[in-house]
């Protein structure tokens, strides 16, 4: 229902702050500093002339802010407006787009330069109608990544009429923006001489730049839908308002969740386990979600307790690498309880849910999970482990020294230099006298 829409973002000019403050968070601040004082490098290249060096290194320096700018764009435009949300991976999104925009401007001002040499008024106009249009084509060039998409008026038309008659409002702040830059520098230039006032110059366009950047994501963001752009999740709502932080894979898995559990209550049981079992053999094998459904599922199936049992010991192991030992624990006494007989494969697994007990306190269940480990994994390296556990259990749980006399004369003439042995005939140790 209409009612039910989340409301539309609002207007730019009521978010102006934000946009002068996205480049003051910790990490575009910490890179505009690195590549402002970059500039002071030039003697490094000591090859090189001074001016040359100099040249080349503003030149990197323009291409990689240009790049983080076009990052803030591109991400700006699906809804994410902290830099800490940011992915850490460079992406080709947006790594060719700064030399695109450059030939851009060459053709764009080629044709301004010839116009004025045909007529000067015909160039007076093509220069307005070009700087009218710049951000369109920007905004077209982030949507499409396309040089030529960007050129082609048509596309640029498209941009500005999706936007209406905010466009021209936008232009004017983008106005402001361009000669921000110069009317900072202009105010601190005075107040410092020498060398520090290369990286004041980078770091006052840098700012200005990204500021530009964060408006030009944020117009894009307003009309995603009319541009084809999806908004990452939670993106539209304000600050206060309960923010959906599921990620895709989350919010898919979820919704299976959902289906599966509309078809049990259903009494559907063959169509849920079947929905379970596609979703877990088309997912990744560690796919916790996947896997933790398909389980549930598969105890509900009354004809499917071998199938459960043997996707249990997968389970299980997937369940001790995410360190959720508890769950692990759960599964394998449900298991236990179909199949008195249900034991598992790998002794590491054991010894490691053995200890799990143990830390819950519970000294019978950590002596059932170690009962019969000597027969099962004869000649393993972790037998020694697993008797010591075990005299633990039977001393300092149950209190039973007598039951560990045998597991201590084992060690003793089987691993007499262990560590195990040691811990042991330390566990055996007679009591004070009093």
């Amino acid at each position: 229902m209409i009612e039910d829409l989340p409301p539309p973002p609002p207007p730019f000019w009521h978010r102006l702050n934000s946009f002068f403050a996205f480049p003051l968070q910790l990490r575009p601040l910490a890179y505009a500093l690195v590549l402002s004082f970059c500039s002071l490098l030039f003697d490094a290249i000591f090859f090189l002339p001074d001016l040359l060096a100099l040249v080349l290194i503003e030149v990197g320096i323009v291409l990689a802010a240009s790049r983080y700018g076009f990052k803030i764009t591109a991400l700006g435009a699906r809804g994410i407006r902290q830099s800490s949300d940011f992915g850490r991976d460079s992406s080709d999104e947006w790594t060719y787009l700064p030399w695109k925009l450059f030939a851009i401007s060459l053709v764009q001002g080629s044709v301004a330069a010839w116009l004025s040499w045909y007529h000067p008024l015909a160039g007076i106009v093509a220069l307005f109608v070009m700087s009218f249009s710049f951000p369109a084509a920007v905004i077209v060039l982030v949507q499409s990544g396309s040089f030529f998409q960007a050129m082609n008026p048509g596309h640029v038309i498209d941009a500005m009429r999706i936007i209406g008659w905010p466009y021209a409002l936008l232009c004017f702040f983008l106005f402001l923006l361009s000669s921000g830059a110069q009317i900072a520098i202009g105010i601190v230039l005075p107040m410092v001489d020498g060398r520090i006032m290369l990286p004041i110059v980078n770091f006052a366009f840098i700012y200005f730049g990204w500021v530009t950047a964060s408006l030009l994501g944020y117009v894009m963001y307003q009309h995603h839908d009319a541009f084809g752009i999806d908004a990452v999740p939670g993106a539209g709502l304000d600050d206060g308002a309960a923010a959906d932080r599921r990620t895709p894979e989350q919010i898919a898995a979820q919704r299976i969740d959902a289906e599966v559990a509309q078809l049990i209550t259903e009494g559907d049981l063959a169509a849920a386990l079947g929905t379970a079992y596609e979703a877990q053999r088309t997912a990744a094998i560690d796919d916790l979600a996947a896997q933790r459904r398909y389980h549930r599922v598969l105890a509900m199936v009354p004809d499917k307790q071998d199938a459960m049992l043997d996707h249990a010991r997968r389970f299980i192991a997937l369940l001790m690498r995410r360190d959720l030992s508890s769950e692990a624990l759960k599964v394998f006494k449900a298991c236990r309880e179909k199949d008195k007989a249900f034991a598992l494969d790998d002794a590491a697994m054991v010894i490691a849910m053995a200890r799990a007990e143990w830390r819950n306190g519970d000294a019978h269940a950590t002596l059932a999970l170690l009962s019969g480990f000597d027969r099962r994994f004869r000649g393993h390296e972790a037998i020694p482990q697993a008797y010591e556990l075990a005299a633990r259990a039977l001393v300092q749980g149950l209190g039973r020294a007598d039951m560990a006399r045998p597991i201590l004369r084992t060690l003793e003439s089987r691993y007499p230099e262990s560590e195990q042995t040691q811990e042991v005939r330390w566990l055996m140790r007679p009591a004070p006298a009093a």
